[in-house]
């Protein structure tokens, strides 16, 4: 760090924020080992990337944008109305793998995504904001294999990061 500088990498890893893939679903569930351990009905379907820098104030804001994001259809057909205004379900699925990095490589890099232990710790905590503003959660299992279904509706698919960047 000579002269002020910071490298690019360095300044991705002090940067990196909560990411969300939002998706409309008439259905969602995941399974683990052949064995369904989250389904939803209408709702959202979240994956959650977790960043190094995140915050449990990081987890509520996201977690409220989630609930209250308007992609719901009113009776004009509209979108108008949020997870809860529906009363809606969420299937959250922790994913790092929303911060992929793969600019000028074949295999993506990871260094932005939270340490396992700060990434679940967090994606519990962002659940159980979700279920605090009454939005019924489930999910899968943490840090292991598992397979998801989904019937997206629309297609609607929204993506959010706490920075704002899209």
């Amino acid at each position: 760090m000579e002269g002020g500088c910071v490298s690019p990498s360095r300044r991705l890893v002090a940067e990196a924020r909560m990411r969300a893939v939002l998706q409309r679903v008439s259905r969602a569930k995941v399974t683990v080992d052949g064995r369904v351990t989250g389904e939803i009905g209408p709702g959202l379907m979240i994956l959650l990337g977790v960043g190094r820098s995140d915050t449990s104030a990081v987890v509520t804001r996201m977690a409220e944008r989630c609930a209250n994001l308007r992609i719901f259809e009113d009776d004009q057909g509209k979108m108008n109305r949020s997870l809860l205004d529906v009363k809606g379900s969420a299937l959250a699925i922790s994913q790092f793998t929303l911060y992929g990095d793969a600019r000028g490589q074949r295999r993506p890099s990871f260094i932005t995504a939270a340490p396992p232990e700060l990434a679940k710790t967090l994606y519990e905590e962002f659940c159980d904001a979700l279920r605090k503003l009454g939005v019924t959660v489930a999910t899968g299992i943490f840090q292991t294999m598992m397979s998801v279904e989904l019937v997206n509706e629309g297609p609607v698919t929204i993506l959010l990061d706490s920075d704002n960047n899209f």
